[in-house]
């Protein structure tokens, strides 16, 4: 389980933050997790606890976006999403695509108090 040591580096990153903009007490931390990311959200919900243990953290929310894992087909040019089409173009059937979005993993908000 890598996510552990992401979210201790997440949680570095967020202090460094904090620290540097005079903020003290955070409320939520938005995390933006793409769905062909290889980082599994629900392991970042199951090692936060302990990631944040005993840091500026503790008491904060973890809430976690899913971004959709959209392509494009390099054969006809339609834009959609890759799980929900079996990882083929819904339009002619291809199988090459590129990838547009959802390979993310970044702090997208950090709310403070």
């Amino acid at each position: 389980m890598h996510e552990l040591g992401i979210m201790f580096g997440v949680v570095k990153t967020v202090e460094n933050f904090a620290q540097k903009n005079g903020v003290t007490k955070i409320d939520t931390l938005v995390l933006q997790v793409g769905e062909l990311s290889p980082v599994v959200p629900r392991y970042i919900e199951a090692c936060y606890p302990a990631a944040v243990d005993g840091t500026l953290l503790q008491e904060t929310k973890l809430k976690i976006e899913i971004t959709p894992g959209n392509v494009i087909c390099q054969k006809c040019g339609k834009v959609f999403n890759l799980l929900e089409n079996g990882k083929k173009c819904p339009n002619c059937e291809g199988h090459d695509w590129e990838v547009l979005s959802g390979k993310e993993f970044m702090i997208k908000e950090i709310i403070a108090c």
